[in-house]
């Protein structure tokens, strides 16, 4: 069947698609992409924004929308939600088939929204009950902001796929928000409450981690700082992993559990290389785990599938992973640090995205209408 396929069937991990095109429903690529073994997708203001500024597929229902006096940002979200609408179709068969587990399609609400929890809170209502599917995740940064709200979110009995997460203290906050939040579902709505309609995956983010951790190895330039290339973002992220097997366990989970609550899988997010240098399978190959996800771009399941490695990796070794840490901390460069350093830029980095494309949208729209 492929190492997609097998990933899941025999690991437990659910390889996702990170991207979506208008043209990959309508040509019937994504549905080769779900034949070959992708269980969801994912996206983001940057993939909307690359869809909608480098095709022309969006410009038929754009001239309609304009014409009819609908604003730029309006114009903006109707498309969007028309591919998230396709793209949740499609997944049903993978969401029914998994029994909930897999076959969701994410949208991110507005990233201008990052730091501001009661607009955060109202935005993903808003998509929520417009799109209104079993197998929609709305997406909200972990921001300090975010966290709130998404236990906010998650205690309306909502599905949230947390974002932009960077650190292993915000992660711990996160993780606490889904409890929390499935704690408030069942103190609101009564405790014969099934929380299994409810989910979540916690999107970690990977490479961006060493593209900044190895540029400061390189600054400090010894033997010992250049031999930790390449080998921080997994360390974090396996970390992260003993992180949720501990959390996910106890008392405390269990008495959710009972209830029919689902493991917030950690989902290993920007895992393609960005070093040539590096396997193109670095980020999938090192964390391979039962309950998690990986969602990654075209070019990376094309190299997993053809060449990957399928074997359970993401806690062989978890000395080591925390020894990597400790060592990158002796050299002076602190996680945390570089955890915040990471999330502001990939906030402005989606604000930026956000505002393009609604400026590219507005000279089309302005054209149709001349």
């Amino acid at each position: 069947m492929g190492r997609l396929h097998d990933l899941h069937s025999e690991q437990g991990q659910s390889p996702w698609l990170d991207n979506l095109r208008r043209g990959w429903m309508t040509t019937g690529e994504l549905q080769t992409w779900l034949d070959k073994g992708v269980r969801g997708l994912t996206s983001n203001p940057s993939i909307f924004a690359n869809a909608m500024m480098q095709t022309d597929d969006y410009d038929a229902e754009l001239e309609t929308l304009a014409k009819a006096g609908t604003s730029i940002e309006d114009a903006y979200w109707e498309l969007v939600v028309g591919d998230i609408r396709q793209a949740l179709a499609l997944l049903t068969p993978v969401h029914e088939a998994s029994g909930g587990e897999d076959g969701y399609v994410s949208v991110e609400v507005s990233p201008e929204l990052a730091h501001d929890e009661a607009a955060t809170v109202a935005a993903a209502r808003e998509l929520d009950d417009r799109i209104e599917a079993p197998n929609l995740y709305i997406k909200v940064p972990a921001t300090v902001e975010g966290v709130p709200a998404i236990k906010t979110l998650i205690g309306e009995g909502r599905s949230i796929n947390v974002t932009l997460i960077f650190s292993l203290d915000r992660y711990r906050d996160v993780m606490e928000a889904y409890l929390s939040g499935l704690e408030a579902r069942l103190a609101d709505a009564g405790d014969d409450t099934d929380l299994s309609t409810i989910s979540s995956v916690a999107s970690f983010f990977i490479s961006r981690v060493d593209v900044e951790v190895d540029r400061r190895l390189d600054e400090i330039g010894t033997e010992t700082a250049l031999a930790l290339k390449g080998k921080a973002a997994v360390a974090q992220g396996q970390i992260a992993y003993q992180i949720f097997t501990e959390t996910f366990s106890g008392d405390r989970w269990d008495a959710l559990a009972a209830k029919g609550a689902r493991f917030q899988r950690p989902l290993w997010a920007s895992t393609s290389t960005k070093n040539p240098e590096y396997s193109d399978t670095l980020y999938v190959d090192t964390l391979i785990g039962p309950n998690t996800v990986n969602t990654l771009p075209e070019k990376t399941l094309v190299a997993f599938d053809e060449g990957g490695t399928v074997a359970r990796t993401v806690d062989a070794d978890y000395a080591d992973a925390h020894d990597v840490v400790a060592q990158l901390g002796a050299l002076g460069i602190d996680l945390e640090e570089v955890a915040l350093k990471l999330e502001t830029e990939g906030v402005a980095g989606f604000a930026k995205s956000f505002v393009d494309v609604l400026d590219t949208l507005g000279t089309r729209a302005a054209e149709f209408t001349s």
